[in-house]
């Protein structure tokens, strides 16, 4: 007999795997384990969402005929890990060979790719098709390439998938609206309010068990909530798309950099846990947005910037995962060795801006990408955070995390660990820019207006610290050129000053 082992992340009616099987002579098996839900610790919320939508999708598959062998997560179970489900359903069905679909993460790869030795059995990996551009694609685009620039390789996958494209050229005539989709949030504008979708009953048997054996993992999981934030099902995840494009996506373009206190997700849509487990395909959320521009119910610029964020960013960092791993994700280009700082994992903090990041991680396993990049992201940059652990952590406790995602986005944009490969220079800013695009500064225990006294934003000090302390990693970059002309204007006494109150955060890194 034939089966086929279906990932937490491979929720899809047209998954390889699937199309490979018979439906009426092979098996399909699915695990919670032990190992995939505390190699980091989770968000609750994450591991809630993965056991619910795993098991919604095992009902759907045995309601059109499948045979389904699912293994319920027991705390005491011996089954920790897949090669242990393998060897017990190989024992149990007499499986003498397995199909699996590639998986979102080199560790795991790792594991299938030894099975057949390992486990001596027959193991065929088949090619994920639910991404636009493929492993090898993507390699042959990169081959060569000293710096791998995401904005040309959009520009390839706008022409190879036909959206926002005219004959050969870009719809509006440009091929990035960028430039229009930096708006602070004005008070008078109107934010959605979303609502979750209704817990059933089996939402309500995976919150308890959640609750029950990960309470020392991160987050907020409310066990009486009448509602949950995340999609399960194919069915909700479409749903979703429609509220996103209908009431956010008009406005998403030019407010999609801006942070508030009034509302934690704004007009950012709230797909990535989606199309990461296989709810949605890249696809067709694209192709959403494209047509609601060509219907005139949103602008260019929110739907280029949209499709940018999955034809562009979405696969340029997922190309770059495979072509680089497993040395990538041991570069740390600063030689940082800074333990993460306990506001982490405890949101405690007088720093307002990280304060209400983390609030919103704790609370909903999300934060958006100029939260993660300009605010937590920026502070473990500033700091000299040691990359694998804000790696492990932005892992943990985000829903829509998976390796493959979150490593170059955190290693490459965030630490700016691979010394330029990703991004041509650090995205290292002071609390001037998070005050431009938030209002979070207003309501601020430090001032972000100065930068070397007792009640100074911390962010203003470690820029400079930073600046300083990596001067010679970064002043030949061309793009760091007038920071450090502005450097080399400052006083001997200002440049002293600030790097004493930089010293003294550093020092209190865990009291601010």
């Amino acid at each position: 007999m034939r089966a086929g082992l279906i990932l937490g992340d491979q929720l899809d009616r047209d998954l390889p795997t699937l199309e490979a099987l018979d439906r009426g002579k092979d098996l399909v098996v699915m695990a919670e384990l032990y190992e995939e839900a505390t190699y980091v610790k989770h968000h609750k919320q994450k591991i809630a969402l993965l056991f619910s939508g795993m098991r919604h999708f095992a009902s759907e598959l045995e309601a059109d005929g499948w045979r389904v062998q699912y293994y319920k997560y027991e705390p005491d179970s011996r089954l920790k890990k897949f090669a242990d489900v393998i060897k017990e359903v190989a024992g149990k069905h007499r499986v003498d060979s397995w199909i699996v679909t590639e998986c979102g993460e080199h560790r795991l790869q790792q594991q299938i790719d030894n099975w057949s030795s390992e486990l001596d059995i027959e193991v065929s990996v088949l090619g994920d098709c639910r991404f636009i551009c493929d492993k090898k694609e993507f390699a042959e685009w990169a081959q060569g390439k000293k710096q791998l620039r995401m904005e040309y390789f959009y520009r390839q996958m706008r022409r190879k998938t036909g959206l926002l494209m005219e004959d050969d050229q870009p719809a509006g005539g440009e091929w990035n609206y960028d430039t229009e989709n930096r708006k602070s949030l004005r008070d008078d504008v109107d934010i959605p309010d979303r609502k979750g979708f209704d817990v059933d009953s089996v939402d309500r048997e995976v919150i308890k068990l959640v609750a029950e054996n990960f309470s020392d993992h991160p987050g907020h999981l409310d066990a009486d909530a009448d509602q949950f934030q995340w999609p399960r099902t194919r069915k909700q995840a479409q749903s979703a798309l429609r509220f996103f494009v209908k009431h956010c996506l008009p406005d998403f373009g030019q407010y999609q950099d801006a942070m508030s206190h009034r509302q934690p997700f704004l007009f950012h849509s709230l797909l990535a846990t989606s199309l990461n487990m296989g709810l949605l395909s890249p696809v067709e959320v694209c192709k959403a947005a494209e047509r609601a521009w060509q219907k005139g119910d949103v602008p260019i610029n929110a739907a280029e910037g949209f499709i940018r964020q999955i034809i562009g960013w979405r696969e340029y960092v997922r190309g770059l995962y495979w072509w680089l791993m497993p040395d990538y994700a041991e570069h740390n280009h600063f030689r940082n060795q800074r333990n993460l700082p306990a506001c982490y994992w405890t949101g405690d903090t007088r720093m307002n801006c990280m304060a209400q990041s983390l609030k919103n991680t704790f609370d909903n396993a999300y934060a958006h990408h100029i939260q993660r990049l300009m605010v937590t992201g920026n502070f473990a940059l500033l700091t000299g955070v040691e990359p694998t652990q804000i790696c492990d952590w932005y892992l943990a406790v985000y829903a829509d995390a998976y390796d493959w995602v979150e490593l170059p986005n955190t290693l490459g944009m965030v630490m700016h660990a691979d010394g330029g490969l990703m991004a041509s220079k650090p995205y290292a800013a002071s609390g001037s820019y998070i005050n431009r695009m938030s209002d979070y500064c207003k309501h601020c225990h430090y001032s972000v207006k100065t930068a070397v006294d007792d009640d100074s934003c911390p962010f203003n000090s470690l820029y400079w610290h930073f600046i300083m302390r990596h001067d010679t990693l970064l002043r030949d970059n061309p793009r760091m050129s007038m920071i450090y002309r502005n450097l080399d204007k400052m006083s001997d006494d200002k440049k002293r000053a600030l790097k004493k109150r930089g010293d003294f955060v550093l020092e209190h890194i865990d009291a601010l």
